[in-house]
């Protein structure tokens, strides 16, 4: 039944002809009254329809043959205020008992327009009363809201914080950073790009850090998109290398997807270097107070980022030779008494190759101190093509290298020796003179197992295994200890 803008409804529960009328003529036009019959009384669950009646009307004779279940849902019914109606014979209702039973106040018939209008005006201060009490609950549970929210985001940038300042790694950084979003951000991967820009070829290098354990399709799109930010912040990539970083859990092997990837740029003064890319499990929408504290938290991330690259440059210069770019005299020094001490505590074979370049000075006057240099680098590269993961290549000094071989015996050291000075000599070289090739002696230094030797004494003899190579005709490899291996090619 439609009702058109009438303001007000009200129920009536079983009232009869009289205290219907008496109760419409007492509210006037601003309220309309809905009367049910005593054997169709509405249920409890009418009563939360979308127009709930302000006010219901219920006679006590109507209330007592109600049965008790039903009256059970009456009396939980909040937005409806209930008035209880006696009749001038009936037997007053203690106050107590109408409150019991759930009723706002009670009137005894006649139904007069005071009464009827008291009752009402009691409704109205109650339910405003109840909306103000209402109203005010949200605010407080809004504002705890929005505290516990702000609490956690402190929280946040806490951990980023005191995480960024544990380590100098950049993949122990972006493990860390992982973990920590995972408090604003439901994150499964966490990927990263730096770029830089070479002052002389104007070209840019780029490194991903990419998590480890993707599939090859996944591992591919994402250094693809990886690249292609940036390409957009720092300028076409001309060479790039990939890094993985493992942790404890297994990252996703999903590629990037649209709507679940947040990217981060990472700037150091004016200048973008970096960029962070978030992949969550589901689409990301943040409010605007996530957003300041995820840039807030990404600026100090990326200042220890920055730090860290720093460092590990810092440190590449000082433990790696600048010309051939392998490690120098002091990371071999320091490598070689560690080696020694795994090599004693697990009984494990270790052996040592010193290798010089023949006749070096005559390169250097016949081609020039460039042509040396290239030759270096060379043999640089050719001794780290020819290792394992666990050797130790060392530039000694001067024209002569080193290389620490843990895990290998004497037998497999000359071997690996052998090939590195075939290399060598079948290398060819360009100067304005013409091409030209090189040769080197190779002296080849072992410890057995159980092996009590400090690292001067296999130094020494390693270096005394060169000695008798270069007087024994060059380009040859010497054992200490052992024969002369006669030279395959002469000079």
């Amino acid at each position: 039944m439609k009702r058109g803008k009438r303001p007000e409804l009200m129920w009536g529960f079983g009232l009869n002809e009289t205290e219907r009328a008496q109760i419409q003529e007492a509210t006037g036009p601003g309220f309309f009254l809905r009367n049910f019959t005593p054997k169709a009384l509405p249920r409890a669950g009418t009563m939360k329809e979308a127009e709930t009646p302000s006010a219901a009307w219920i006679p006590w004779r109507v209330w007592n043959s109600i049965p008790e279940q039903s009256r059970e849902g009456f009396r939980g019914l909040e937005d409806t205020q209930r008035i209880l109606i006696q009749e001038e014979s009936e037997t007053p209702v203690e106050m107590e008992a109408v409150l019991e039973e759930g009723f706002l106040t009670v009137v005894r018939s006649p139904l007069t327009r005071t009464k009827v209008q008291d009752a009402l005006f009691r409704a109205k201060e109650v339910t405003s009363l109840y909306s103000d009490i209402y109203r005010m609950t949200e605010e407080i549970f809004l504002e705890r809201e929005l505290l516990a929210r702000k609490t956690d985001q402190l929280l946040f940038l806490n951990k980023v914080l005191t995480s960024a300042t544990e380590t100098l790694e950049p993949s122990a950084l972006l493990l860390s950073a992982r973990r920590d979003f995972r408090m604003l951000l439901p994150v499964r991967l966490l990927n990263a790009v730096f770029w830089q820009r070479d002052a002389e070829t104007d070209k840019v290098s780029a490194e991903i850090f990419l998590s480890c354990r993707m599939e090859g399709p996944a591992e591919a799109a994402w250094a693809e998109f990886m690249l292609e930010s940036a390409a957009r912040m720092g300028g076409k990539v001309h060479s790039y290398t990939v890094q993985h970083v493992c942790g404890p859990e297994n990252a996703s092997s999903e590629p990037p997807a649209q709507g679940r990837v947040v990217a981060l740029p990472l700037k150091a003064g004016n200048q973008y270097y970096g960029c962070l890319a978030l992949q969550s499990d589901q689409p990301v929408s943040l409010g605007k107070d996530q957003i300041q504290t995820l840039h807030a938290a990404v600026n100090h991330l990326g200042l220890a980022l920055r730090n860290a690259l720093a460092f590990r440059e810092i440190k590449l210069r000082a433990d790696h030779d600048g010309l051939t770019r392998i490690h120098n005299r002091r990371s071999l020094d320091e490598r070689l008494v560690q080696e020694l001490k795994r090599h004693q505590r697990y009984r494990l074979p270790l052996s040592l190759l010193m290798l010089d370049v023949d006749h070096f000075k005559k390169v250097n006057d016949t081609h020039g101190h460039l042509a040396g240099d290239e030759v270096l680098r060379r043999i640089g590269a050719i001794l780290q093509d020819s290792l394992r993961s666990t050797d130790f290549a060392a530039r000694y000094g001067g024209e002569e290298f080193a290389v620490l071989l843990p895990h290998t015996p004497q037998k497999d050291a000359r071997k690996l020796a052998e090939r590195i000075r075939a290399r060598i000599q079948e290398s060819e070289f360009e100067a304005e003179a013409g091409s030209f090739q090189v040769t080197a002696s190779i002296g080849v230094a072992s410890l057995g197992v159980g092996s009590l030797q400090k690292e001067k004494e296999l130094l020494l003899q390693a270096d005394q295994a060169l000695y008798t190579a270069k007087n024994n005709g060059r380009n040859m490899v010497v054992v200490s200890g052992g024969k002369t291996r006669a030279r395959t090619v002469g000079e």
